[in-house]
């Protein structure tokens, strides 16, 4: 590091030996010195304000991020495979919750690719030098505004069913979705232009802070704003609806002088009561949602409103230089950080609020997972393993035949056997008149020979002469004044109790 000093003393490094280098240039913390030449901090930078180590935090936020992943996944894979009288899914917490796996995908990843986080000895790397620092920074500046897209997308629905009685339907869902994927991709590809991202504390990149204001924090906390002040809209209507209620009238059947109901007051009695239940109950539905949306706004303003700091105190000015003038001293001095810290303290923001910042971000799958997890979800995964395991025992008589029994063993279907149909059993009976048959011929004419169709086979089947298996009643269009047959001339009348004592049977 010495022979790279030039003419700066340890451990600062002369800039015009790099002159030729690639990465993020603006990146570099230098500041002019004797000769016109330009000294500066070795990169990465942040080891030397932050020397308590920056990349143990982030190396432990990864993992952190590792362990919340699977609360992500079984929110995903419920809303995919279970129905939806479990879940309550719907589009809003879908794409919410797709936007929240942005913001912990890029904590994850270093883990594996372990990046180089330096072109050279003064210089970060940016999107354009490592591919690993592009992916990293465009998911998370993604995750963040479509973060708080969703959560603008979701005060509005809830305003509105809220305050204006409007049911969303199939035109917001579309109107949402080109919403909530076009500007985040929009403002995604403004700041890669314009902006771009680049290694400036631990392993994933972030915003540089050249023209970051306009490009992306700016429509950031103007989408945060206009979702809190929906927010807020919101909840004064429900506490404005909930007054009216508790103080109207309790009986709203008073009477009046004349002793008949008060209409006005019973119409403002029950128009008060009936939009208190209707208030109560969407926000019986709705409060995980409204609690979900705080949180992730007062995170995302904390980020911002820390990154803007960050911006601010570490941009080269001469304000800022005569704040690190101290501190650089302290360096050239003693050549280790870990003596300039009461020094640093005046640079920039502490350690503590940078890990924080990463934190909110790598948690914010968590509070995604308490706010949208419902009982019912494990409950229906139960239903849905014991569906797969667990077979229903169907009831079977105890006396039940063979489902596949051989039909063809039927007496009058054996065509093997030529056997006749069985006679009735021998006794006087008298017949009908000749009038009766008669009338009854035609209807029996189709009759006389029907075919079965018993394994591909025919068998010919002729109706006895004097058949009783199934006896059919006469029908409604016949006289019964031409029938002559006298049944109880032909049948022995009943001996029963109720012959006895029924006028009917006499």
């Amino acid at each position: 590091m010495t022979s790279l000093s030039g003419i700066c003393p340890p451990p600062f490094i002369q800039e015009s030996l790099f002159a030729n280098s690639t990465g993020y240039i603006g990146g570099r913390f230098c500041e002019p010195a004797t000769g016109g030449q330009s000294c500066c901090l070795p990169c990465p930078m942040a080891d030397w304000r932050y020397p308590d180590g920056v990349d143990s935090t982030n190396t432990a936020i990864g993992w952190l991020g590792v362990a919340l992943l699977p609360l992500t996944v079984f929110l995903l894979v419920t809303w995919a495979v279970l129905p939806v009288k479990f879940t309550n899914r719907n589009y809003i917490n879908v794409c919410f919750t797709l936007s929240v796996v942005c913001l912990q995908i890029p904590f994850i990843i270093p883990l594996g690719t372990k990046p180089q986080k330096c072109s050279d000895a003064i210089t970060p790397n940016d999107m354009h030098t490592d591919w690993s620092c592009a992916f990293t920074g465009a998911i998370l500046l993604f995750g963040g505004i479509a973060c708080v897209t969703w959560s603008l997308l979701r005060t509005i629905a809830l305003h509105l069913q809220v305050c204006w009685e409007v049911i969303i339907g199939p035109v917001f869902m579309w109107a949402a979705f080109a919403v909530g994927l076009g500007l985040p991709v929009l403002i995604l590809i403004l700041m890669l232009v314009f902006t771009g991202v680049s290694y400036r504390f631990g392993n994933v990149c972030h915003i540089n802070s050249k023209d970051s204001l306009g490009d992306y924090w700016i429509p950031l906390l103007v989408f945060s704003g206009l979702a809190l002040i929906m927010q807020f809209v919101t909840m004064g209507y429900c506490i404005h609806v909930y007054v009216k209620a508790l103080f109207d009238p309790a009986d709203p059947t008073s009477t009046s002088n004349s002793g008949l109901p008060s209409y006005s007051s019973s119409s403002r009695t029950v128009t008060a009561r009936q939009a208190y239940r209707r208030v109560r109950r969407v926000l019986k539905l709705q409060w995980r949602s409204m609690a979900l949306v705080m949180v992730i706004l007062a995170n995302v303003i904390y980020l911002a409103v820390t990154f803007l700091r960050l911006d601010s105190d570490m941009s080269v000015n001469a304000a800022n230089a005569a704040k690190a003038k101290p501190w650089l001293t302290c360096l050239a001095v003693f050549k280790d950080p870990h003596k300039c810290t009461k020094e640093a303290s005046a640079l920039g923001i502490t350690e503590a609020a940078l890990d924080a910042v990463l934190v909110l971000l790598c948690i914010a799958s968590f509070w995604n997972f308490i706010f949208t997890v419902r009982m019912t979800m494990f409950r229906g995964w139960l239903e849905f393993w014991q569906g797969l395991f667990v077979k229903n025992v169907e009831f079977v008589s105890v006396d039940a035949r063979s489902r596949f029994a051989d039909t063809r063993n039927y007496e009058m279907l054996n065509p093997s056997k030529a056997m006749k149909s069985p006679e009735p059993t021998p006794f006087e009976v008298r017949s009908p008149t000749p009038a009766y048959m008669q009338s009854r011929a035609a209807d029996d004419a189709d009759g006389k020979d029907i075919e079965l169709h018993t394994h591909s086979r025919q068998t010919s089947y002729t109706r006895p002469t004097m058949s009783f298996s199934t006896p059919r009643p006469p029908t409604a269009q016949r006289d019964p004044s031409s029938y002559t047959w006298d049944a109880t001339s032909t049948f022995a009348r009943s001996n029963s109790q109720m012959s006895h004592h029924s006028p009917r049977y006499r």
